[in-house]
């Protein structure tokens, strides 16, 4: 496993601009140490070429300035002991007074040893700091080196708004040498990778040093680059007679073809920057939902919605799906970044499984939320709008609906079978709930009507096109808007919804 370490200043020359890094670093702070622990540090900083276990400055990457922390696993195997932490917590309180987004990168075996329960501790004082950088809506992002164990995994190395981790890397809370010494047996093989761990939802990539930098100019471009809306984004169509009057039952049909583009296919055409998240970054993740950061015509936004590609019979959206949404709602908060919500689901799971593991709960939360955010928020209805799994992801400042886009408590079978006992009467069904989008505009369920000419399928590029303008067009107008007069706004529209107006 040594032979993939990488090392603090290998670290930096690959992912900063050549010769932009500064060191923040001073000596470090004198700890009580008897001469064994002083030889041994003495040894570490000859051998290693640091003197500690942790580096700290600030650089660029494609001329954006980001601070940086990393681990050098070759002084006493990245550990951290009083100094070491005092030298991450100034960069972190550094970078938040100077208002930059923080790059780090730990590789450690955990706390350290020699300094015993003094040194375990620091992790409050560096958790502490980073939960500061992050409440001035400042970007915290890590990279897990090989290996990264211990107290370091369990704070600093687990708060990142989005954490990857280095291919192979060995990853986890209990180092697997500790585990054996006290349990006289091998740790599971394949719990503790990188790999493992993103298929668990616990982290969001796995990503080779040589493709980190160009992840990282994308984040930046996310996180810092000036919002510029563009004025000439096309809006949705707000009048309702301008919305073709076609059967609602020609709409469901149209939603569910198969080639009908979905969010995907929304970020591939519509979004100039765009980097996937995974996860609730708790250990779930649900393949039927994609959660990413992106830029829609000059605005950066959160993106999260229902994957179409993702949802089958066998495995419909379930309620980790929905914690999925609801880190998508605090990530959005606190990068202070609008969060965009697309909805094309045929509903949630209908199981034991999704019953014990909180679906309805999960919807609930995901309403008071949704409602409550202070960020600014978008909502897209661009295919089937089925249930509680749609509505957990409708009530934003604004919503938008593609022309075929339709939202119903049921598919209209199932309000068919209910109501006439027989689906025979979903196309009825259909028109009477006014699930159409011209119905929702009507409504005041929706604000915007997106076209399709005369169906998405048919021309998906351009009609994705004028889903991105239409976004980047009500993203540019809530910007205009303080916090709480919008969301004022978007209490006062759901309390009045459905009443006369």
């Amino acid at each position: 496993m040594a032979g993939n370490r990488i090392s603090a200043q290998e670290f930096i020359d690959r992912v900063l601009d050549p010769g932009s890094f500064t060191s923040w670093d001073t000596a470090p702070v004198r700890v009580d140490a008897d001469d064994e622990y002083r030889d041994a540090l003495a040894r570490a900083a000859e051998r290693s070429g640091v003197d500690e276990s942790v580096i700290t400055g600030v650089g660029t990457v494609h001329g954006r300035r980001v601070a940086l922390i990393a681990c050098e696993f070759a002084f006493l195997a990245g550990s951290i002991g009083v100094a070491a932490a005092e030298r991450i917590v100034t960069a972190v309180e550094r970078a938040t007074a100077e208002g930059l987004p923080l790059l780090a990168s730990p590789t450690s075996g955990g706390t350290r040893m020699q300094e015993g329960t003094v040194a375990f501790v620091q992790m409050v004082k560096i958790a502490a700091a980073v939960a500061a950088h992050k409440a001035a809506h400042l970007g915290y992002l890590v990279y897990l080196r090989d290996p990264t164990t211990g107290g370091v995994f369990a704070s600093w190395g687990s708060l990142g708004h989005v954490t990857a981790a280095q291919p192979g890397a060995l990853v986890g809370f209990l180092g697997p040498r500790v585990y054996r010494a006290l349990y006289h047996e091998d740790f599971p093989e394949g719990v503790q990778t990188a790999e493992n761990l993103y298929r668990r939802g616990v982290i969001d990539g796995v990503i080779p040093l040589d493709g980190l930098r160009q992840v990282v100019h994308r984040l930046l471009r996310v996180l810092v680059e000036e919002n510029r809306p563009d004025t000439a984004a096309e809006p949705a169509v707000a009048n309702v007679d301008a919305v073709p009057d076609v059967p609602a039952w020609q709409s469901v049909m149209l939603s569910r073809r198969a080639d009908r583009p979905g969010i995907r296919q929304l970020l591939r055409h519509a979004a100039s920057a765009q980097v996937p998240l995974s996860g609730t970054g708790e250990g779930e993740s649900d393949a039927t939902v994609l959660l990413s950061l992106a830029r829609f015509r000059g605005v950066s936004c959160v993106l999260f919605g229902q994957d179409r590609s993702g949802q089958t019979a066998a495995a419909p959206m379930g309620p980790g799906a929905l914690r999925e949404a609801r880190r998508a709602m605090r990530l959005a908060e606190e990068l202070r970044l609008p969060l965009v919500l697309v909805i094309d689901t045929s509903g949630a799971a209908l199981s034991r499984d999704a019953e014990e593991r909180g679906l309805a709960p999960e919807i609930a939360r995901c309403l008071a939320d949704l409602v409550t955010l202070r960020t600014p928020t978008v909502s897209v209805l661009l295919g089937q709008g089925t249930g509680g799994g749609a509505l957990a992801l409708l009530p934003a400042d604004r919503v938008l609906c593609a022309q075929h886009g339709w939202l119903a408590p049921l598919p209209p079978e199932g309000a068919s079978a209910i109501v006439h006992r027989d689906t025979v009467y979903a196309p009825r069904m259909a028109t009477d709930q006014g699930i159409r989008s011209r119905d929702l505009l009507r409504d005041g369920v929706v604000d915007g009507v997106v076209p399709e000419h005369p169906d998405a399928a048919d021309e998906p590029v351009a009609f994705l096109k004028r889903v991105g303008a239409a976004v980047a067009c009500e993203l540019g107008s809530l910007a205009t808007e303080s916090d709480d007069a919008r969301r004022a706004r978007r209490l006062e529209r759901y309390r009045r919804l459905g009443t006369p107006r």
